[in-house]
């Protein structure tokens, strides 16, 4: 027997009751791209909220453990009940958690990023807004809410009036914007190339700001992939600007975000454990030169070149905001209506043939089937001149063509094609000082030697398995 009031149970701590509180509150999952647990309200917005890290769960649960038993958590409590948390994360099969924009099915789904989790639904038979998202997402402190879509009947004229282009540039990005919006495809890299004046950067600052609105949607080259993979991470959307020459590596991490192959880090707080970050983005890049892109990311690439602007038709950044800003609604709902027409359209889409950035094709043959363009053509002949402009600003690739363009075919290691070459004197910037970076150099530039017509082929050959590269320019029928 005890007396009234004395309970002799044991008390339970401040951790328990944060992990007992969140359960209640909160779905716990984790996500499949990165493994990372999230914490999703029960009956608020749709919104994934990183247990770890600076995604406001903590603060969240020390808020709803105050509010409900009045009193404040310690920091050593609310670090227990994370732990304890994403063990519990760990027992529910990983789950898509999408940044800004997501798929269920046939439908699109584009966060909004307002602070009530409104969104819009896009699917074949038209578009609507929820105020709760079918899909999770998690938002970063990059990103800014898009406004709310409302029709105006005027179509994408007042965009057309914003942005410095001719008629074909202006399509080829619409069918740009529109691939942004499938996040499960690959997406080609836009390339704005101009000299200055031709207002690239405004250019890609109205063009993000229409899919994924950023308070920094300018980012300069990043100087290593973990800062690329920091930068990327935050954004559905990213634009480096102003970019004259691209490294090798950077070359090959785009690409990689083009195609959505994943990205290995070490995890925090640990000495071996590593995290696998798998993510697609939308990229565009604004460039005097494209020729200054290496060979295999140029395969990837859609060319827009803004003309220069006459002094008598220069307007004021503030002109070009302010309009911007109060047709952005009918914009976005224009596009919209036209994602919709191209998802009904895309189930009967055939190519006879798979070309470059084929899931991209497709959006194109679909959008011109909708609205009478020819953008699919556009970006075929524009891929080509990537490929020459790659080639001509390339001693060793342009050495190369000529050499092959001349002999028609030869065949040889990475070492006997140095030899084979004159070297220009003295050495250009880029040209390989041995059969190793020869080698590389080939490898990255064969796309856009097998776009002048050039096989490339290579194997392993002999005892001590030499690579053999074989280059050869069929006959012309």
């Amino acid at each position: 027997m005890t007396q009234d009031g004395d309970d002799k149970r044991p008390k339970r701590s401040q951790a328990t009751l944060l992990v007992e509180l969140a359960r209640r509150r909160y779905k716990l999952l984790i996500s499949s791209d990165s493994g990372r647990a999230y914490a999703v309200s029960q009956d608020g917005s749709n919104v994934a909220l990183q247990l770890r890290g600076n995604g406001g769960f903590r603060a969240k649960l020390a808020k709803h453990f105050a509010q409900e038993y009045g009193t404040v958590p310690s920091q050593n409590a609310l670090a227990e009940a994370l732990i304890v948390l994403e063990g519990f994360a760990a027992d529910h099969e990983p789950e898509p958690v999408y940044l800004r924009v997501g798929s269920i099915g046939e439908q699109i789904v584009l966060d909004l990023g307002s602070p009530d989790g409104r969104c819009v639904v896009a699917g074949p038979g038209g578009w609507s807004t929820t105020s709760r998202s079918p899909v999770v997402f998690r938002r970063t402190n990059a990103m800014q809410p898009l406004p709310v879509p409302i029709r105006d009947n005027r179509g994408l004229q007042p965009l057309r009036e914003l942005l410095n282009i001719d008629d074909e540039g202006f399509q080829l990005m619409v069918g740009w914007l529109l691939a942004a919006m499938l996040p499960e495809i690959p997406h080609p890299i836009l390339a704005l190339k101009g000299e200055q004046g031709t207002a690239k950067s405004m250019t890609a600052r109205l063009l993000l700001g229409l899919i994924d609105p950023s308070g920094a949607p300018l980012r300069t080259a990043p100087r290593d992939p973990k800062t690329w993979v920091t930068s990327a991470s935050a954004s559905w959307t990213v634009c480096l600007d102003n970019v004259s020459t691209i490294q090798p590596w950077l070359s090959d991490t785009l690409c990689r975000a083009v195609t959505g192959e994943g990205f290995v880090d070490r995890a925090l707080f640990t000495d071996d454990d590593v995290v696998v970050l798998s993510f697609r983005r939308a990229i565009v890049i604004t460039t005097i030169d494209a020729g200054a892109l290496a060979g295999d990311l140029g395969e990837r690439l859609l060319l827009v070149e803004p003309p220069l602007i006459p002094r008598s038709r220069r307007r004021s950044e503030q002109d070009v905001q302010t309009r911007y800003a109060a047709a952005r609604p009918a914009i976005l709902a224009e596009l919209l209506d036209l994602l919709s027409a191209v998802l009904a359209t895309l189930a009967r889409v055939h190519l006879d043939s798979m070309p470059r950035m084929a899931d991209f094709a497709r959006v194109l043959v679909a959008l011109d089937e909708v609205t009478g363009w020819c953008t699919l053509d556009a970006y075929l002949s524009r891929a080509d001149s990537v490929s020459a402009d790659v080639l001509a600003n390339d001693p060793f690739g342009q050495a190369v063509l000529d050499f092959v363009t001349e002999s028609r075919s030869w065949e040889g290691t990475a070492t006997e094609l140095l030899a084979a070459l004159e070297m220009p004197d003295p050495r250009p910037k880029g040209w390989p000082r041995g059969a190793s970076q020869g080698g590389g150099q080939i490898r990255r530039l064969a796309p856009a030697l097998r776009d002048r017509g050039i096989e490339v082929a290579e194997e392993r050959v002999g005892k001590n398995r030499d690579r053999l590269l074989r280059l050869h320019m069929p006959a012309e029928e």
